[in-house]
């Protein structure tokens, strides 16, 4: 039988939890192991248990969102986190994922969404609502523009590049087109086991904490 995906959810306000561990209960390979009200919760509960997914909110009281991840990335912790908000600033987003946000959805299409994302992001996908992804690709590919629209924007980019090998490209160009484990091991005809190699050599390289890193690295240096 097929381990169920383990799930924690955080967020300040006791019904929508409860309406968030409603609809993932109807997924029978979605399993819920714990629930958080504050971020300082959270961080309490993670030094005792572990959950696949932690489904975070960014305005909790004690520790917001932010400060949990900032906490979680100091202690090297590589949990997958989908950030829940009601905001859709990009900037916003974009910073959450250089401390480690694999995903991020709005609170009002949480119902819409929640299920998709925690499969994708469980799978080694990044999940982000369609406008928030092509405003973060938009972000990126205006700052390249803006420091003269270059592949190697500044010396220490080109130097990561040039440490690629060739087959890491490939890796960093499908990841970066949103194909699973699997799909880039059946397109590359190499086992997933060497296809998560290769990640882990692309996020030591490239100095980024996900695959989203990876995506914003390969747009902003035009390899996609």
């Amino acid at each position: 039988m097929k381990e169920k995906i383990k799930v924690h959810v955080a967020d300040d306000h006791m019904i929508l939890i409860e309406g968030i561990i409603a609809m993932l209960n109807t997924d029978s390979e979605i399993e819920v192991v714990g629930h958080s009200l504050t971020g300082l919760q959270v961080v309490e509960w993670f030094k005792t248990n572990k959950a696949d997914i932690l489904v975070l909110d960014i305005n909790m009281p004690e520790l917001d969102g932010i400060e949990v991840l900032k906490r979680f990335n100091k202690k090297a912790l590589r949990q997958k986190i989908i950030m829940l908000s009601s905001y859709d600033d990009v900037k916003l987003v974009q910073e959450l994922t250089t401390y480690g946000a694999d995903g991020f959805i709005s609170k009002t299409s949480a119902g819409e969404h929640i299920v998709k994302a925690i499969k994708s992001v469980q799978s080694g996908i990044p999940y982000f609502s369609d406008d928030i992804k092509e405003g973060l690709f938009n972000l990126a590919i205006g700052q390249n523009v803006a420091e003269g629209n270059r592949p190697d924007a500044t010396p220490e980019d080109a130097s990561l590049i040039s440490e690629l090998t060739d087959r890491e490209i490939e890796v960093l160009k499908l990841v970066a087109s949103e194909y699973s484990t699997p799909e880039i091991a059946d397109q590359l005809l190499i086992s997933t086991n060497t296809v998560e190699t290769y990640r882990k050599k692309l996020l030591k390289k490239l100095k980024v904490k996900n695959a989203v890193g990876l995506a914003m690295f390969a747009v902003k240096h035009r390899m996609i």
